[in-house]
């Protein structure tokens, strides 16, 4: 069933309502990010997956790795290339490094760039607020000390503290190197983001209306 939502009050219609959303593990992005989309009545880019639409009670979204996720990894898109497409001979050489990553890249923007040239969407994970830049779009970063982010991806897993704890450091690597490897930067650098909020401090649903607040504060602040 498609969730229907009314735009948020104080942000236009007309007005761009492209949101980013890079979130460590256990610091609510599974649920902030469509959350916000049911908000602002618009179409949701999940992390790693080619599923770009309207919100809907069954989509699936995760706090760890996604398959999608795991397997679109740049070591993991090396190695798979290289046992995979490669020849087998004394004489061959690996591709560069760099034709691989570009191929990763471009999957991965894809459906952010689609949702960019509209002007509306929230989008998670990706890298995405370091693909548009400052410019286009309002980016937002979630993240928290770690033992509350552990403990809150256990809520909202519905698994053990140790589990958790676990997936939140295997999450936590690899969607940093992805983003370092590809991008050079690091997702926790407050400077790309407008709005960082320690999304462990207060319930999920406050966190949402934050965002909604600090894009309304933003729009009217453009127009001054």
């Amino acid at each position: 069933m498609t969730v229907s939502a009314d735009p948020a009050p104080g942000i236009p219609l007309n007005e761009s309502r492209l949101v980013t959303i890079s979130a460590a593990y256990g610091a609510g992005g599974s649920v902030v990010a469509p959350a916000l989309a049911r908000r602002l009545g618009v179409p949701f880019l999940q992390r790693m997956t080619n599923t770009a639409g309207d919100v809907t009670d069954s989509d699936p979204c995760a706090e760890q790795l996604t398959p999608d996720e795991a397997s679109s990894t740049p070591v993991h898109r090396l190695l798979a290339s290289f046992t995979q497409a490669m020849p087998v001979g004394p004489t061959q050489s690996p591709l560069p490094s760099h034709w691989h990553e570009e191929d990763v890249r471009g999957s991965a923007e894809a459906g952010i760039r689609r949702l960019a040239a509209g002007g509306v969407g929230v989008i998670l994970g990706r890298g995405a607020a370091v693909v548009l830049g400052k410019d286009v779009g309002f980016h937002v970063r979630l993240d928290g000390p770690p033992d509350r982010r552990a403990a809150q991806g256990a809520v909202i897993e519905g698994i053990g503290a140790q589990e958790a704890a676990a997936r939140m450091q295997t999450a936590d690597k690899a969607r940093t190197a992805y983003v370092r490897r590809l991008y050079r930067v690091n997702p926790a650098d407050p400077s790309l983001y407008h709005l960082v909020i320690d999304s462990t401090a207060m319930p999920l649903e406050a966190v949402t209306e934050i965002i909604v607040r600090a894009m309304s504060a933003r729009v009217a602040e453009f127009r001054t």
